[in-house]
């Protein structure tokens, strides 16, 4: 099966599993080749939070998106109003996900995901869809000693998400922080 089949057929895959989750969802059109703007490969929404995911997938070999992709994702996501994914799926696993901010940067800006990276890092799909929610040990062992958050320190994780989740320039956060 051809490359470009067996993405088809990925995306196609995460189309109808976020459509069974509850999103509305739509592929893109051949993702940019019908037009001349780049598009995502899907968008998704669930009337609360909306998506621009870019979808990859492979046998087992490190996933790689170049740095215009990356871009190309980022700069529509902002102008949409959605929060821009990359989407991963190795042969006999699932999707995982990850924010483009947090993907492994090559010495010539492209970016990459190892299948190990996916696994442990990676948003799980029913994570992703809010099925499940990660818990860290500090959470599990109360980890602030008893005593709360900080303000100060929450504004901060605030405003460096916001960022991450692409709503803010990130000299917007500077000048705040």
């Amino acid at each position: 099966m051809s490359a470009n089949r067996k993405g088809d057929r990925r995306e196609r895959e995460l189309v109808n599993a976020l459509d069974e989750a509850g999103f509305a969802v739509m592929r893109a059109p051949a993702s940019g080749a019908a037009t001349e703007r780049e598009l995502p490969d899907v968008l998704a929404g669930d009337g609360e939070t909306f998506y621009a995911i870019e979808a990859k997938s492979s046998a087992g070999d490190p996933i790689y998106l170049t740095g215009e992709e990356v871009e190309a994702l980022t700069f529509f996501a902002r102008n949409f109003g959605a929060k821009a994914r990359i989407a991963v799926r190795f042969d006999r696993e699932d999707w995982y996900f990850f924010h483009p901010g947090d993907l492994y940067t090559t010495d010539a800006g492209s970016y990459r995901v190892k299948k190990e990276t996916a696994l442990a890092e990676g948003t799980d799909f029913p994570e992703f869809v809010g099925e499940t929610e990660k818990v860290t040990l500090d959470e599990v062992g109360g980890g602030d000693g008893g005593g709360g958050v900080d303000p100060e320190t929450e504004e901060r994780r605030e405003i460096l998400e916001a960022v991450r989740d692409g709503h803010m320039p990130v000299e917007d956060a500077i000048d705040v922080l």
